[in-house]
């Protein structure tokens, strides 16, 4: 297995609890948008204990981009990662990732399941093929949306948020139901992109299969 470490350009806070830190990136390090990579930090009590984190920069970029919903409370890797600073290094394996990008259609995340689908519509917008993919972003609260300005400006009224513990004006209101899915997805033939916890992951699975979406059409990777 390939390590390589790599040390922190810079990191911040984009939400009240989710990280972007940016490395440096190895020669020849490549991967596709939509694939992650373990990695674990540069001191001795943490070089073992690997998580799987997702590429948020592009391909092209001389840099790495992670987007990183932190867990203070777990005393594990995302927590001891807020402690980190400039030049910190991390350890970065193997690329891996079941996520990868085919046709236009509808992307469902959950919270940080949002993270493979970064890079995938910053690559889209690179190549001026965003089109008429759309993405339902399921959170608790309106502070816990990552990237909504971002994805806002990328996608604009294909940017549908729902919000299960806070009632907001222009959002929707609950968990993603049969009747949700089915008001947004207009056409049942194309591809449908699911990210998020095991029980949403269920929970989608079924009610897609309700409305009849072809299985070869979802492509899927549990967070």
């Amino acid at each position: 297995m390939t390590q390589h470490i790599v040390k922190i350009n810079s990191i911040q806070n984009i939400t009240h609890n989710v990280l972007q830190i940016i490395t440096e990136k190895p020669q020849q390090y490549n991967f596709t948008p939509g694939q992650a990579t373990e990695v674990s930090i540069n001191k001795s009590d943490w070089k073992d204990k690997k998580r799987p984190f997702t590429f948020a920069s592009l391909p092209a970029n001389d840099y790495l981009e992670f987007i990183i919903k932190t867990y203070p409370s777990h005393k594990g890797v995302t927590n001891e990662l807020l402690m980190l600073k400039k030049n910190d290094e991390l350890i970065l394996h193997d690329v891996f990732g079941a996520i990868a990008y085919k046709e236009e259609g509808v992307f469902i995340a959950g919270g940080a399941g949002v993270t493979p689908f970064i890079s995938i519509f910053r690559y889209l917008q690179s190549k001026k093929e965003l089109g008429n993919n759309k993405l339902i972003f399921a959170n608790k609260t309106k502070d816990d949306i990552i990237l909504a300005s971002e994805f806002k400006k990328l996608l604009g009224e294909n940017f549908i948020n729902i919000l299960s513990d806070e009632k907001v004006d222009g959002y929707a209101h609950g968990q993603i139901t049969e009747g949700f899915l089915k008001a947004h997805i207009s056409d049942p033939t194309k591809n449908i992109y699911v990210c998020g916890p095991t029980p949403m992951m269920d929970a989608i699975e079924k009610q897609l299969a309700n409305l009849k979406i072809d299985k070869k059409l979802i492509v899927k990777e549990v967070f």
